[in-house]
């Protein structure tokens, strides 16, 4: 699910020397994984990436992820709790606008 999400947040503007200058970075705080099929090793999946909910300010974010098998059945759902730290000061702050603006940006 990390990888996904930097992905997503590099195409967006936001790869990790962008976070290193603005002294900001995503911080997971849990992920609450469901099971439903098994997938197997090496085996093609496809990977969702939603907001599932945020702060008013954004300091706070509720992210899904589905992976779905190459047959289109859902094989689990990963929901992730976290917020955006500044790195100095070491608390959780409201992202900057262009950040917020991509993070709105998710289905």
């Amino acid at each position: 699910m990390q990888d996904v999400r930097q992905m997503f947040l590099a195409e967006h503007g936001f790869p990790m020397s962008e976070f290193r200058r603005l002294q900001v970075g995503p911080v997971v705080r849990k992920d609450e994984v469901e099971y439903f099929k098994e997938v197997g090793l090496q085996e093609k999946i496809r990977i969702t990436y939603a907001l599932a909910g945020h702060a008013d300010d954004g300091s706070r974010f509720l992210l899904r992820h589905e992976i779905f098998r190459a047959d289109g059945k859902l094989a689990a759902r990963v929901t992730s709790t976290g917020g955006w730290m500044h790195l100095v000061e070491r608390k959780l702050i409201a992202p900057p606008p262009d950040l917020l603006a991509a993070m709105n940006s998710l289905e």
